[in-house]
């Protein structure tokens, strides 16, 4: 026990001295309060602190150990008066034990008076104890024992120093001696040691100081961003037996920051901005090169390119969408920044006093919804955000660090109608509300329950939903339903042919038919949306046209009457184009389009003349082979008769075989000559036919509808 008073009056003794010195320096510390947040889909918030500062005043921010790469990275700081930022600061994220090794004094995070005292070994100080007092440098802390009671043997802690005229003193260390540091650097050191050591209170906090430089009193504003968890969206659709049903919507919002937020304007934008993570907080080295040092260094002249375009900077201003005013709105805050009110069965906020609220279903939520509504006001102002949009709430939040609220932001009629859904890829039709977004807000994506006839009816999913949307929101099985489809008959037709520029093209339709069988078994009349496939390259036939048609679906709406059964026929037809390039059609394909029925007198006259001309062209093809079939057979007679008069030399019947052989290679070339004029003939006139034919087809446009 002595040694821990005489430890405290050492530390007391450092701490005032500090104390004393930092308030000659400059005005105390203090806490910049959060005044605004906004809170993005992509776990992003934007924070921003707001105060006065009076003269050179510093104030400090606290942050979390996860906030402070974020914050490093977008820090803004703005003196709105005459004055000016000098510096910003924040303890590291190194280990105590480390930090504590950068300091001059050798004591550990948790010593003993002892080894306190021991490490000021050297340092000049002034001891009290009772009427004596001694100044001097400490020599050094000793014990000894002495006797007590008996046996009993008493330690004493002694304090030996050497005075300025080298006497050696020595102290008995009891709760009346005190020792008093008088060099100002070392009593530094100690204010630094004991901030240190008073930070590792709460290691997760890193605490930012901001100095600033100026007279007189100034508005001061802070703004960063940083990670935080993702704000929710959840609704409550109450369906009342008549009238419009009524949409609550509300945010859950954690609050995971280093700081409570009291009384801030919180708002909640739906959109995602381009955002990442950089480890600023660490220390970074890079490589250089080790470059030698040159024998003369001189500096070389050198040309700048010209400026090609100037930057150039477009001041705009995003337009907000006119502010809805919803038919009714959710209660607002309680003065003090207390979220919470009453609106129908919903009871005031709980969960800690702030931002909570308990939902209590009673008495007929549904029926008296519509008496509550007109007494409420709006919580929420929404603009949109280009791609965003944004929920402002109108009163001020209070949500303490590490809890979380449950705050309104919407409350208005819809125009809904009850139906149910049947999907091919469901088992079962479901109920669901058809609803029109006519609030005028953007209704962000989340989940939602449904209070129907004073009762809950289920809950589902939806996404995001645009002012004057309409969408489908399921929430619970229709087991009064059964449905049925099946695929009927399907067929192919020609529909259309044209021929033009050398080319016929041939248009023919797909089509088929699928019928949907439903059957209600319920006692009370249903509005059936069938959701029909939509396929890529199918059309539907003009007749039963869809209620509404999205990427996937055509939403065909049937009212089925109770224990009835009717039935939906969809017709769709799958249009193909196939084209003919009728110079290279053969005889066959030709042949087979003028056989079937799909044409008509037009289109078969045209395909006859081509046919025609086809066919005198083949013929003349064929004269032009027959010649070259009977030039190739006299060539190889003569080769024989050829080869015939070399194996005759020397004989004794050479002279009058010769003379035989020579006769048939002139009548065989005279043939031969004449052939080729007869090929030459027959060749012009297929090019004549060919470029008949090709003026004709290239000239013939029609076009017939079948």
């Amino acid at each position: 026990m002595r040694w821990c008073k005489i430890a405290v009056c050492v530390l007391v003794a450092a701490s005032l001295a500090v104390g004393q010195s930092s308030r000659e320096a400059k005005d105390s510390a203090e806490q910049l309060p959060v005044t605004r947040v906004i809170l993005y889909k992509n776990g992003i918030g934007y924070f921003e602190h707001a105060g006065r500062v009076r003269g050179s005043q510093d104030v400090n921010i606290d942050f979390t150990t996860a906030q402070l790469n974020d914050v490093l990275k977008s820090l803004t700081v703005l003196d709105l008066g005459k004055g000016r930022i000098t510096g910003v600061s924040y303890n590291s994220t190194a280990p105590l034990e480390r930090r504590l090794g950068l300091l001059r004094l050798p004591v550990g995070d948790n010593p003993s008076a002892a080894a306190f005292l021991g490490a000021l070994r050297g340092a000049r100080v002034e001891v009290r104890s009772g009427t004596a007092s001694a100044i001097g440098h400490l020599l050094s802390i000793d014990e000894r024992e002495l006797s007590g009671k008996g046996d009993e043997k008493i330690k004493v802690q002694q304090l030996s120093l050497i005075t300025d005229t080298g006497e050696v003193r020595t102290f008995d260390l009891t709760p009346a001696t005190s020792v008093r540091i008088t060099e100002k650097d070392l009593n530094e050191e100690i204010g630094k040691y004991m901030k240190l050591i008073a930070s590792s209170r709460d290691q997760d906090v890193r605490r930012m100081t901001i100095s600033t430089a100026g007279d007189g009193d100034r508005d001061m504003l802070v703004s960063y961003i940083s990670e935080v968890p993702v704000w929710k969206s959840t609704y409550r659709i109450v369906v009342p037996s008549e009238g419009k049903p009524l949409l609550q919507g509300w945010a859950v919002v954690d609050n995971t920051v280093g700081e409570d937020w009291k009384n801030i304007q919180l708002s909640l934008v739906a959109g995602a901005p381009q955002t990442f993570v950089q480890e600023l907080s660490q220390p970074y080295y890079t490589r250089r090169a080790v470059v030698p040092l040159p024998e003369n260094v001189m500096l070389t002249p050198q040309t700048h390119e010209a400026t090609m375009e100037e930057a150039q900077v477009i001041n705009g201003q995003l337009s907000p969408a006119p502010s809805a005013t919803p038919i009714m709105g959710v209660v607002g805050g309680v003065p003090g920044g207390q979220v919470g009110g009453v609106v129908g069965g919903i009871g005031a906020g709980s969960g800690g006093g702030r931002g909570g609220g308990v939902f209590r279903v009673g008495g007929g939520v549904a029926s008296k919804a519509a008496e509550s509504i007109e007494a409420a006001g709006t919580t929420a102002r929404a603009q949109e955000l280009g791609d965003l949009f944004e929920y402002k709430l109108k009163d001020r939040v209070t949500i303490h660090k590490n809890q979380s609220a449950l705050v309104p932001i919407l409350q208005a009629r819809l125009d809904a109608e009850k139906v149910s859904v049947w999907n091919p890829a469901e088992n079962r039709a479901l109920r669901a509300l058809w609803v029109e977004n006519t609030s005028g807000l953007t209704l962000d994506g989340g989940s939602f329950d449904v209070l129907e006839e004073d009762a809950f009816a289920g809950e589902g999913l939806m996404d995001p939903i645009k002012p004057g949307e309409k969408r489908l929101l399921s929430y619970a099985a229709d087991l009064g339903l059964l449905i049925d489809a099946r695929q009927e008959d399907e067929q192919q037709r020609v529909t259309r042919i044209a021929i033009t520029r050398g080319a016929m093209f041939q248009s023919t339709e797909e089509q088929q038919q699928k019928a949907y069988t439903i059957r209600n078994r319920d006692n009370s009349p249903r509005t059936v949306i069938v959701e029909h496939p939509v396929r890529e390259g199918w059309k539907l036939v003009d007749g039963e046209q869809p209620a509404e048609s999205t990427a996937s679906y055509h939403r065909f709406r049937v009212t089925v009457e109770p224990k009835k059964t009717a039935k939906l026929i969809v017709k769709e037809y799958h249009p193909l184009l196939n084209r003919y390039e009728l110079a290279n059609m053969t005889h066959d394909q030709i042949t087979y389009f003028l056989s079937q029925k799909t044409i008509n007198p037009q289109v078969e006259h045209a395909l006859r003349r081509v046919a025609s001309a086809k066919n005198n062209i083949a013929a003349l093809d064929t004269q032009i082979a027959a010649r070259k079939g009977q030039m190739s057979s006299i060539a190889e007679d003569q080769l024989r008769v050829r080869e015939n008069m070399k194996a005759l030399k020397g004989s004794a019947q050479e002279k009058a075989l010769v003379e035989r052989y020579a006769r048939e290679l002139n009548e065989q070339e005279d043939r031969v000559q004449a052939l080729q004029r007869e090929m030459s003939d027959l060749r012009q006139k297929r090019e004549a036919a060919q470029k008949t034919m090709d003026d004709m087809i290239e000239g013939m446009t029609l076009e017939a509808r079948l």
